[in-house]
């Protein structure tokens, strides 16, 4: 508890991966006082071509706390 899932475009390499990884574990130990042991952070690449299928169009925004859903036009 908690595990983040994060979906972004392809294309960013694991070093970037990793420290995104490490910066939403720290924000999420900092705000939730949760223990490092307790999180688990998941990147998912997508094609850019099957964002708005794959991606957008499953985003229940009732639920979206930050941003918007990115629609590739």
């Amino acid at each position: 508890m908690p595990h983040i899932d994060i979906s972004m475009f392809a294309g960013r390499d694991d070093e970037t991966k990793k420290r995104v990884a490490e910066a939403v574990v720290e924000t999420m130990m900092k705000e939730l006082g949760c223990q490092r042991n307790h999180l688990s952070v998941a990147i998912h690449d997508y094609d850019p071509a099957e964002w708005n299928e794959k991606v957008g169009s499953k985003v229940d925004k009732s639920k979206l706390y930050a941003g918007e859903v990115f629609e590739n036009k």
